[in-house]
């Protein structure tokens, strides 16, 4: 039996309708909702890695992005220094999506864009870390430019992505290119002030022992869990999803991070979550065609992701 004329041609309209609802509502959460940078020119800059780098190839995958975004999030809540900056001088708790397209633009921004917008999104932030000064609950100095604090907070957030992508995207990245990764990512670190950035896995892992005995997790750290999970979304469907998201990054933790927050996540709920997030993923990936990496290709002149 034939289908009837146009009965194709009207199910690829509907399909792409629901391709461009979802992708709409994706980067509005994203720093390309912004508009400040327009990944697709100067034609043939590379920006500072390339398509062939290993960060184009971690930070390209929205998903695992967002996931280990959450659990950056909240590792980096844990270190009293940290959490005091962020909470006096940000107004994340009024504005949390501002907060985070702020962010996604920063790491999309020197991850895809050209040399120049990189440059100038590094300068901007170094000039913003000099501004935020202040005083702990505990007593002790805190300095945004401190290197010591900026390597915290970089090593919490590529520790986070990493996990994610190998969660999420590609479980087989091989040893030496997860450490090509954090050799790549370094560099933003350096040149925003931090001192002795770990550039491989074994010595991320032993800076993290090292800071461990430093982390706290007070009620500060618990309110940031709960403004997370309290995050506005666009959409009831978004929310949904955002409530998945959210739970993965929780799950990302590693145990000892869990404990600290007071709620271990079990080995058959980790399944389930990982399970469901799996399931919401390809979905994503089909709607979103319009991100930073797909403009950064078309100004390349690479081929279109898939």
């Amino acid at each position: 039996m034939r289908s009837r004329p146009g009965v194709s041609l009207l199910n690829w309209l509907s399909m792409e309708l629901l391709r461009r609802r979802i992708e709409n509502q994706v980067l509005s959460l994203s720093g390309i909702a912004l508009g400040q940078i327009d990944f697709k020119n100067p034609k043939g800059d590379p920006g500072l890695f390339g398509p062939q780098s290993m960060c184009w190839q971690v930070h390209g995958d929205f998903t695992s992005m967002l996931i280990g975004g959450v659990s950056a999030l909240l590792l980096q809540a844990l270190h009293p220094l940290a959490l005091a900056g962020v909470w006096d001088h940000s107004n994340f708790r009024e504005d949390l999506l501002g907060r985070l397209r702020r962010t996604g633009q920063f790491i999309s921004g020197t991850t895809f864009a050209a040399r120049a917008d990189a440059d100038w999104l590094i300068d901007k932030v170094k000039t913003i870390h000099l501004r935020v000064t202040g005083t702990a609950p505990d007593g002790r100095a805190y300095a945004a430019s401190d290197p010591e604090l900026l390597t915290w907070v970089h090593v919490a957030e590529v520790f986070s992505f990493l996990q994610a992508h190998l969660r999420y995207r590609n479980p087989k990245l091989a040893g030496a290119e997860q450490d090509r990764y954090y050799a790549e990512v370094a560099l933003i670190a350096e040149r925003l002030g931090a001192e002795d950035v770990p550039k491989s896995r074994a010595q991320i892992a032993a800076y993290i022992e090292r800071v461990r005995p430093e982390l706290v997790c007070d009620e500060r750290s618990q309110e940031i869990l709960q403004i997370l999970r309290r995050a506005p979304a666009p959409s009831a469907m978004a929310a949904q999803a955002g409530k998945v998201f959210m739970q993965a990054g929780f799950d990302l933790l590693p145990c000892w991070a869990q404990q600290l927050f007071g709620e271990p996540v079990g080995a058959l709920r980790s399944r389930l979550i990982q399970r469901t997030v799996n399931g919401l993923a390809p979905t994503l990936r089909w709607a979103v065609r319009n991100g930073a990496a797909h403009h950064a290709r078309i100004r390349l002149g690479l081929p279109a992701l898939r």
